[in-house]
């Protein structure tokens, strides 16, 4: 049986969402209203635009419809607009002047839908030197000094996956910023507008705290160096004997008392605040780390506030006790994924759907949105 795109009880049921199919942010910021309940529809084009995996195990388009439309047909950009016409946001992450040259640009969209609120997803932004050439999650980073941050001292920068550029300072300023403009179009006298969503901006944004320390004294611009990012010896990770590894967070002193006295070393270590022994205290406790292995030090850890965990795999982290308590990774359609987040007291999210292929929801959208222009082409799924 069909699932319409009303199944939902989400705080974001009723609404509307046009994803024009991309990779990476935006699809993923798609995926985060979704899964709050949002009808969200997302315009594949024939050849496919996303990663190189099957469809049916890309995630981000969990919780989501698929509609198959060619941008470059004549008729491709007015049936995009029939279905902006009855959006509520449209999110985008084309090179800026691209979706102008489409026909489907934010004039052409607002033209028919003054309400509309469209969320642009882009690396560098709508303007700046940069924000004509190509980029990735890691260069902008770079540049915002985020990444200058992550690491070793004496080892070149570490790469983040594409979690902090990509995702955090991406995706998630993009949600932001397309739900408060959604508030702002649904009040009285509002309107729509445009939502420039540039991860330089958001991954800048994220260091907002560190650039304060910095000013006040309280931060040095070299990584390991810094409280919380590796130089404290009771704030980093330390591997066990079985080549495992255990992550200590142990930065008040209540919780760094309670650490030293769990790990064996209370009577040995220096204190905490002694900065001349920093490296003979990380020396000690790299050398106690390493007399046990990752479940024995985790059973040694249970039920404190020593601030100590396991640091688990991918794999692993889902048979977590506390996360299986909570239902933090939920299995559906046979994939076990993380469930949507955060959680609602009276309207929560869930995992409805499997990822969408594309095009197999073409006929069911046009029935559900009215929107007779779009129809399903012979071979979609």
């Amino acid at each position: 049986m069909a699932v319409s795109g009303n199944d939902s009880n989400g705080p974001l049921t009723g609404v509307r969402v046009v994803e024009l199919a991309g990779i990476g942010p935006g699809p993923f910021a798609a995926m985060l209203l979704a899964d709050l309940g949002a009808d969200v529809v997302r315009v594949d084009r024939p050849g496919g635009a996303g990663l190189n995996i099957d469809p049916a195990y890309d995630l981000t388009n969990r919780n989501k419809r698929s509609v198959l439309i060619d941008l470059k047909a004549a008729d491709g950009p007015g049936q995009v607009l029939d279905l902006v016409e009855r959006a509520d946001i449209l999110i985008e992450g084309y090179r800026p002047g691209v979706a102008e040259r489409l026909g489907i640009g934010p004039e052409e969209c607002l033209a028919r839908n003054p309400r509309l609120v469209y969320g642009r997803m882009t690396g560098w932004g709508q303007d700046g030197p940069l924000a004509e050439r190509a980029g990735h999650d890691l260069a902008y980073i770079a540049i915002t000094g985020t990444l200058s941050m992550i690491g070793k001292s004496d080892e070149p920068p570490a790469i983040p996956a594409n979690l902090v550029g990509d995702y955090a300072g991406g995706s998630l300023y993009l949600v932001i910023g397309v739900l408060a403009a959604l508030q702002h179009a649904r009040t009285e006298g509002g309107g729509g507008q445009v939502v420039d969503a540039a991860i330089v901006d958001g991954t800048a944004h994220l260091a907002t705290m560190i650039h304060g320390m910095m000013a006040a004294g309280g931060w040095q611009d070299r990584r390991g160096a810094n409280l919380l990012d590796g130089g404290a010896p009771f704030y980093g990770n330390y591997e066990t004997a079985d080549g495992q590894y255990m992550a200590v967070g142990a930065l008040e002193q209540r919780f760094y008392n309670e650490f030293i006295e769990l790990l064996g070393i209370k009577d040995e270590a220096p204190a905490r605040k002694d900065f001349a022994r920093w490296d003979e205290l990380r020396e000690a406790v790299a050398a106690r780390f390493r007399t046990k292995t990752r479940d024995e030090w985790t059973a040694v850890f249970a039920g404190s506030d020593a601030c100590v965990a396991p640091v688990l795999s991918l794999t692993e982290a889902p048979s977590h006790p506390h996360l299986a308590a909570r239902g933090t990774f939920v299995e559906h359609g046979g994939i076990t994924q993380p469930a949507p987040a955060p959680r609602f007291s009276a309207t929560p999210g869930a995992v409805r759907r499997p990822p969408a292929l594309p095009g197999a929801d073409t006929a069911e959208v046009a029935v559900d949105w009215d929107v007779p222009t779009i129809r399903a082409r012979e071979g979609d799924s």
